[in-house]
């Protein structure tokens, strides 16, 4: 597992480490599998430790990882097959619905941005 933050980037260092921990989870991270302990990931990161377990806890809130005193960050059986194109969508589609969107409209923006 490779986890990276950019200290120049205008994102969240939390931010970065929650994307980075979700783009392994696409990589295949099985169900199961302890994710580095947070005093470690912060250490060699060069970052807070709070900083990696706000990006743990924002983690576990999306249901990726259940976090247990003492055992540290585990990957969930949701997080099993976790794809970033499906969190994608379905923000997608959470706030279409919130601006009263219908599936059709949704769809017909979608192929307008593949045809572009």
């Amino acid at each position: 597992m490779i986890f990276t933050v950019d200290p120049s980037s205008p994102v969240p260092l939390f931010e970065q480490l929650a994307a980075s921990v979700r783009s392994e989870l696409g990589r295949g991270l099985a169900a199961g599998e302890r994710l580095p302990a947070a005093r470690d990931l912060a250490s060699s990161l060069e970052v807070n430790i709070h900083t990696v377990l706000r990006a743990y806890q924002l983690l576990r809130d999306e249901g990726l990882v259940d976090l247990r005193r003492g055992r540290g960050a585990v990957v969930t059986a949701q997080a099993a097959g976790y794809s970033p194109v499906t969190a994608i969508v379905t923000q997608l589609v959470t706030e279409a619905t919130r601006l009263g969107l219908d599936q059709d409209s949704v769809i017909s923006l979608v192929r307008k941005e593949f045809a572009s």
